[in-house]
């Protein structure tokens, strides 16, 4: 690979509180006005926005550590809207930070690089909670966790999707002592263009297969009708796996669980398409704790051709999206955004957060980003 071809997740490295001191730097230069570099951003495909500190904004990289942080550039007629994110001294459109270079970066590959939280968050936090979620579900998107155990599905020199594990043994949320009893899988999202493409199976199965010595797997509650299209249509295919798989709460006593294959073969789920899944864990009606929105991005999943689960609709109803529970579209078109685990449905809150409110700890706007 040639220098010019390379992306952000090729190239970063290094520690996380180096790379903030160096946006940090950047930015009171900006606020003071003597940067040596050109003041204005040229959005990918066309126009230019004038670099402002009113356009600018740090955000927590980590749910559980608000002291690590990136700074995200909005545009200024929109400030919900992502444009790029600040690293190693250059603004990184949204779409190139989710870019390789790398051809040997393909298909479900674990998140350990400090390149590839940033393309987790970045999915996660920009792409699924802002450019392809939908406002009518007003679900909230955190960070995931710093210790967060996910994987990264490359495709075609891009992130085309994620999931995320509550592992055996962690912790439930940062207020209790409780830990989790079985493996559960808390979010996944597969993005818009690469639904009806089995990767909400391809990653299902890989979350099985990478546990093949527990006797239960979990999938966070509660289960939105489009994952459940996804696990019928699975289990179908995976007989073995009818009686490990488990919706789950937390931490998962046996008291908190229900077997998805009997589930399905008892009751029919809900019959209108599933659209909304939130990353959370269940989501009471009224304004959430601090401990429950420290908890929102358990459980996103997103299967193409299944719908949402993950704790956004998409604007389309093939684009539904599910957090936390999979929401599918069915077995065909799998369009699945699912937070399983810890993301419960935002059923009470009105907005989502958005760069300034994630600034500032809190989570009531979305922003989204630009293709």
């Amino acid at each position: 690979m040639s220098r010019g071809q390379l992306y952000l997740v090729d190239t970063i490295a290094g520690d996380p509180e180096a790379l903030q001191a160096d946006a940090e730097t950047y930015y009171e230069k900006l606020v003071k006005k003597s940067l040596s570099t050109p003041d204005v951003f040229s959005i990918p495909g066309g126009g230019e926005v004038k670099l402002e500190d009113s356009c600018v904004c740090f955000v927590p990289l980590y749910r559980n550590n608000p002291a690590c942080k990136l700074l995200l550039l909005t545009d200024p007629k929109d400030k919900e809207t992502v444009l790029a994110v600040y690293l190693s001294q250059r603004w990184w459109p949204v779409e190139d930070v989710v870019k390789t270079a790398d051809p040997s970066r393909d298909g479900l590959i674990l998140v350990q690089t400090i390149g590839e939280r940033i393309v987790l968050f970045v999915l996660n936090c920009i792409i699924f909670g802002m450019l392809e979620g939908s406002s009518a579900n007003d679900a909230f998107f955190l960070p995931h966790s710093a210790t967060e155990c996910a994987k990264i599905l490359w495709r075609n020199g891009e992130a085309a999707a994620f999931y995320s594990i509550k592992m055996k043994g962690s912790l439930c949320d940062g207020t209790t002592s409780q830990c989790y009893l079985l493996p559960v899988l808390d979010t996944i999202f597969v993005r818009r263009k690469y639904r009806r493409g089995g990767l909400g199976m391809k990653m299902l199965h890989d979350f099985c297969q990478s546990f093949l010595a527990e006797d239960a797997l979990g999938i966070s509650c509660p289960i939105s009708a489009a994952m459940y299209q996804v696990c019928q249509k699975f289990l179908q295919a995976h007989l073995e796996e009818q009686k490990r798989l488990w919706e789950v709460e937390a931490p998962g006593d046996w008291s908190q669980r229900v077997n998805i294959w009997l589930k399905i073969q008892m009751e029919s789920p809900p019959s209108r398409k599933a659209e909304v899944g939130s990353c959370m864990e269940k989501t009471p009606t009224s304004k959430p704790r601090q401990s429950d929105m420290d908890q929102m991005n358990k459980g996103v999943e997103y299967f193409p051709g299944v719908g949402k689960v993950a704790g956004v609709a998409t604007e389309k109803k093939d684009d539904i999206t599910a957090a936390r529970t999979l929401n599918s579209q069915g077995p065909e078109g799998e369009d699945l955004e699912q937070g399983a685990g810890s993301a419960q449905q935002n059923k009470g809150l009105r907005k989502r957060p958005g760069p300034g409110d994630l600034a500032g700890d809190k989570a009531s706007k979305q922003f989204k980003a630009t293709p």
